[in-house]
């Protein structure tokens, strides 16, 4: 009697999540479907939600933009760096929080709280005098170069990050580290040797929110990339198409899907590491 309860409850949450997942997937669906129109039927003034007659043209006006391989690699270059330092600052500082006890833990754990709150466009002009004033001692973080992005996402994505961490390194009982150190583990190899798979799940989550955020970025990259056009990452390219009387859709489109390709792929990927880090974590 209680499966004939449960079955019309579970369709309706099939048939909801189904209804969801669409409507998050329409966007995409006709950004894709956009790059492979014919220029006739983007601008058509009844579009339709398909095409019989697909095109290349778009795809290959944006390929032939000059420096469309360098925007990428510096696009992909910032984001890989980004994921990286986060992922080593945000755990480190996480055992730190959670393991330690020491004067003003409470005041950094508040601090990162309140740093979550401060909207992005408030500080984007201290943070172009800061980059500034920084490029004149150390050339390589200051305006117009990779590393000016690199600190500003890596400042953005570590609060966050820490205090997500924070949650999975707490989570590790105690008495692990109790039972390593009584086998002989030093506390540097219990944190990289045990704890770190442990957390793998929570480590995952926060690359791809740092890569994610990284990889999409356009008002930093507008702000602090100037005048080095060779420094220009993947976002900035695509305002080669927007004109103020004739915007290029269709290249618009094609080049959105394909900035989307790398975050996919990404994901795709730390996704069978959070299934194994997962499964190794519950074998621990």
């Amino acid at each position: 009697m209680a499966l004939k309860v449960r079955r019309p409850a579970r369709l309706v949450a099939e048939i909801v999540t189904v209804v969801i997942a669409g409507i998050v997937a329409f966007p995409l669906y006709w950004m894709v479907l956009s790059g492979f129109k014919p220029a006739g039927e983007i601008q058509s003034a009844h579009p339709k939600p398909w095409t019989f007659s697909p095109s290349l043209d778009s795809f290959q006006r944006v390929l032939t933009v000059s420096g469309f391989g360098r925007y990428f690699l510096n696009s992909l270059v910032v984001a890989v760096v980004v994921v990286l330092l986060s992922l080593v600052f945000s755990f480190l500082s996480a055992v730190a929080l959670t393991r330690f006890r020491f004067r003003g833990r409470a005041v950094l754990l508040v601090m990162l709280l309140v740093a979550q709150m401060v909207p992005v466009e408030a500080l984007t002009i201290p943070l172009f005098f800061l980059m500034r004033s920084v490029g004149g001692t150390v050339p390589a973080f200051g305006l117009n170069e990779l590393g000016s992005l690199v600190l500003v996402h890596l400042a953005f994505s570590l609060p966050f990050a820490i205090w997500m961490l924070r949650g999975f390194v707490a989570a590790v009982p105690a008495e692990l580290e109790e039972a390593a150190t009584l086998d002989g583990a030093s506390r540097m190899r219990f944190t990289w040797q045990i704890l770190f798979p442990l957390v793998a799940p929570g480590l995952v989550a926060v690359s791809v929110l740092a890569f994610i955020h990284a990889w999409n970025d356009f008002l930093f990259a507008k702000t602090f990339i100037i005048s080095k056009t060779e420094n220009q990452t993947l976002p900035q390219a695509i305002l080669v198409f927007f004109k103020p009387e004739d915007t290029d859709w269709g290249a618009v489109m094609a080049s959105s899907t394909l900035m989307t390709i790398p975050v996919l792929v990404f994901f795709v990927l730390v996704q069978r590491k959070l299934i194994g880090g997962t499964a190794g974590a519950v074998k621990g």
